[in-house]
């Protein structure tokens, strides 16, 4: 493949928010698009909103993809650092007779549009500014794009197939406003056409602006690149995906204590698939990703499913790298301070007897309270079912043989516990829960014996005996 041939894509958010499921799916396209065909991923920062756009969405939109692992190979640009570029190409237009200076006012347009509405008629230009000879004074004009009136053009999309459009259903759009900042749709084209884009992979509510970008793309002497419009994101009421589905943006999911590569996953399969297979590598994903596999109908986000996936990558990261990601978790909840080390080996031990029943960093964070912190805090309901008179012979029995041991091995703890209860002539459970009660705070862990190892044979005391105080 010549440089001339080679796949460069883009993604374009506008930072008048944080980066979305949407939005992060469309970024994840492109980039996997990119790296099947050995091409170019382009970051550009819409922000010719400057009423909306702040620096502060811009970092949001940037710290997300990082943290999703789509590096990008040239940008971020920003569409405001180029406006120096788009009035170079307007002042071509207007040379060229394919552009032209309009003088309604805001107010006329507005009651015009009325005017139409009342009638029944679509609310278009009447184009009445084309046939200006002579500016009006006192008027500080914007700028329209001349499009077609008659004839159709034609959208051969890579997702959709062929879709048709009434050139006389566009409008003379406005491609500057009268305070000279340069509008959406023509600024796209620049830089599509200026960063030499070769596909647009984009979600399929941009698919209006597409006929009018291509004549803009033809105006200017340039043949489009090909597009590839993506189904919509749907919510489960197959309305259209927002806060009330449970989608929220990249970032919360990060903080919430999901892990990147389950969001990876659960993203490429909101429209795409290959074969029957659920779970990805980065490698498979780069490897089998094309856009022939990705449906036409409208995908619908599910977030057990995704909680369902992320429990899923729990389970199968090694836990020495969960140890890393667990620890601002841990930092944050004040169960560790800031610059306090953790035996690594022991606390591998003690996510290894976690990461089952753990679905995100969160919960795996809140379920290692118990083996980490001095004392803890016991249910009340747990309490009065388990730490009663009933329970406390066997726990001073347990406590007191418990201090005489060196060796605190899940093994031979074990060999306590059955001397107790075969003594006694009672269930394992009739000793293990009042023990897990005052070990962990709740009625629900790992297996005893593991718990009171990790435990410590010094903690394991004290809250033994912090227990028998309590009954």
């Amino acid at each position: 493949m010549s440089d001339k041939d080679k796949v460069r894509v883009r993604f374009a958010p506008s930072p008048t928010g944080h980066l979305h499921i949407g939005g992060a799916r469309t970024a994840l396209f492109n980039w996997l698009f990119a790296r099947h065909n050995n091409g170019t991923f382009v970051l550009r920062i819409e922000d010719t909103d400057r009423s909306r756009s702040t620096e502060d969405y811009i970092e949001s939109i940037l710290e997300g993809l990082r943290w999703l692992g789509l590096d990008w190979d040239e940008g971020p640009f920003r569409q405001t650092d180029r406006f120096d570029i788009y009035r170079s190409y307007i002042d071509k237009l207007l040379a060229e007779g394919k552009a032209y200076y309009c003088y309604c006012s805001p107010e006329e347009l507005e009651e015009r549009r009325k005017e139409a509405q009342a009638k029944g008629l679509p609310p278009r230009y009447d184009r009445r500014c084309r046939k200006l000879k002579e500016p009006i004074p006192g008027r500080t004009p914007s700028v329209r794009f001349k499009m077609p009136e008659t004839g159709q053009t034609i959208v051969d999309d890579l997702i959709r197939g062929k879709i048709t459009f009434e050139n006389s259903q566009l409008d003379d759009l406005i491609i500057m406003r009268s305070d000279g900042t340069p509008t959406y749709n023509f600024v796209v084209v620049v830089d599509d056409v200026d960063m030499n884009i070769t596909h647009v992979i984009r979600g399929d509510d941009h698919l209006n602006n597409t006929p009018k970008q291509i004549h803009i793309y033809n105006a200017l002497g340039y043949t489009p690149p090909r597009f590839a419009h993506l189904p919509m994101i749907l919510g489960s009421d197959k309305t259209r995906l927002s806060k009330r589905h449970g989608a929220t943006s990249v970032i919360a999911y990060r903080d919430a204590g999901y892990l990147s590569d389950a969001l990876v996953n659960y993203l490429v399969r909101l429209g795409w698939s290959y074969g029957d297979q659920e779970v990805f590598s980065r490698e498979e994903l780069i490897k089998y990703f094309s856009l022939e596999n990705i449906g036409k109908s409208a995908a619908v986000f599910n977030p057990e499913k995704l909680l369902w996936l992320n429990s899923e990558y729990m389970k199968s990261t090694p836990p020495e790298k969960l140890c890393d990601l667990v620890r601002p978790f841990l930092i944050q909840k004040g169960i560790i301070k800031e610059d306090e080390e953790l035996d690594k080996e022991w606390l591998k031990k003690a996510i290894k007897t976690l990461v089952e029943r753990c679905r995100t960093l969160e919960e795996l964070s809140n379920a290692l309270r118990y083996y980490i912190s001095e004392y803890v805090e016991i249910e009340p309901k747990a309490k009065e079912k388990f730490l009663n008179e009933k329970s406390k012979p066997y726990l001073i029995e347990l406590r007191d043989a418990l201090m005489t041991i060196d060796d605190f091995s899940a093994g031979a703890l074990e060999k306590v516990f059955m001397s107790i209860i075969e003594k006694h002539n009672i269930k394992l459970g009739a000793l293990a829960q009042p023990v897990r009660v005052a070990m962990t705070g709740t009625t629900v862990s790992p297996g005893i014996f593991d718990v009171l190892e990790i435990v410590g044979k010094e903690k394991a005391l004290k809250r033994l005996n912090r227990a028998l105080e309590l009954i």
